[in-house]
């Protein structure tokens, strides 16, 4: 059975996985260990542990897709007082770290227990925060403050790093150094992607393997992170931060939904220009799922309105590796 690694976060490693799983590999997530916004954020500050919920996103992910098991990670509570807000996976999470004393240790368990296919590793098991510097001289200290922020005009992030300095997960390095596809993106480019590959020894990992490396091209650009980004922006950014170039890039190519462009207009988002010309490693699909993303009234965080599609995605990966 290949061995395939997934690098990122969020809902891009959600999608991803949830495609994957469906398929004879032996997968593994790899997750930052950045996030402290919403009901992440609130665990985090208040059990000091690192955060769960790319966490919680891979597991649900790897769940049965119509099973209440998926249900239940990824129910948030419209109500109540002190749980308004929170993700159930998020406390699940929580409350097994806090009876067995690590996250890793938590995520093998929850894993084992609700029998999903698949790991999940956090990229460093050090608490850290992360901290962006923009080319207007500024610095800015936290993941969920990064997300929020909007860049200026010809503004960007030239420097991404953690608080305090981290190292690689030595189990992240095991399936790195033994996988035969490791799969960047999509995802937040700096918050998701780019926050594994800054912890120390990581760039070295993946510039080292031997594995097919695959990027995933985002749909839209991001006013906090990406205004202005073209598809080769992003590819250079990714390899910069990977040490090697990449292998295969994949990119949409269906026509976005006007009325989701419109929405997205309003956030000064746009489509990802591709402008990656002829190069032969770029694979051109149709990979937009049908319908937008609804998120519950109580999810304070900001959310992906249009996705990919996981099985057209996944089944495009399939055919390269």
């Amino acid at each position: 059975m290949k061995k395939a690694v997934v690098i990122g976060g969020g809902v891009g490693s959600f999608v991803l996985l949830t495609g994957l799983k469906e398929y004879p590999l032996d997968l593994t997530a790899i997750v930052p260990v950045t996030d402290d916004g919403g009901s992440t954020g609130r665990l985090r500050d208040e059990f000091g542990f690192l955060p769960v919920g790319d966490m919680r996103q891979c597991l649900a992910a790897l769940a049965p897709e119509n099973g209440m098991l998926r249900q239940l990670l990824l129910y948030r509570f419209e109500k109540g007082k002190g749980l308004k807000g929170h993700n159930l996976g998020n406390l699940i999470l929580t409350a097994i770290e806090d009876v067995v004393g690590s996250e890793p240790e938590a995520v093998a368990k929850t894993a084992k227990i609700f029998r999903l296919k698949g790991k999940i590793l956090p990229i460093s098991k050090k608490l850290v925060k992360l901290a962006a510097k923009y080319s207007s001289g500024i610095t800015i200290i936290s993941e969920h403050k990064i997300e929020v922020y909007k860049l200026k005009k010809g503004e960007k992030i030239i420097r991404l790093y953690t608080i305090p300095r981290a190292r690689i997960n030595s189990d992240a390095v095991q399936a790195i150094k033994e996988a035969k596809a490791i799969i960047l993106g999509p995802g937040d480019l700096y918050n998701s992607t780019i926050a594994n590959l800054i912890i120390g020894g990581a760039k070295k990992a993946v510039g080292e393997s031997s594995a097919k490396l695959i990027y995933v091209v985002n749909l839209m650009t991001l006013n906090s992170q990406t205004h202005d980004y073209t598809a080769r922006d992003h590819l250079k950014e990714i390899e910069k931060h990977a040490g090697r170039k990449m292998d295969y890039i994949i990119i949409n190519s269906q026509l976005l939904p006007q009325r989701i462009l419109r929405a997205y207009r309003k956030l000064e988002e746009y489509p990802v220009i591709d402008d990656l010309g002829e190069d032969k490693r770029v694979i051109r699909r149709p990979l937009l799922v049908k319908s937008a993303y609804q998120k519950p009234k109580s999810d304070v965080l900001k959310r992906s309105l249009l996705r990919h599609d996981s099985k057209k995605l996944a089944k495009t990966i399939i055919g390269i590796i």
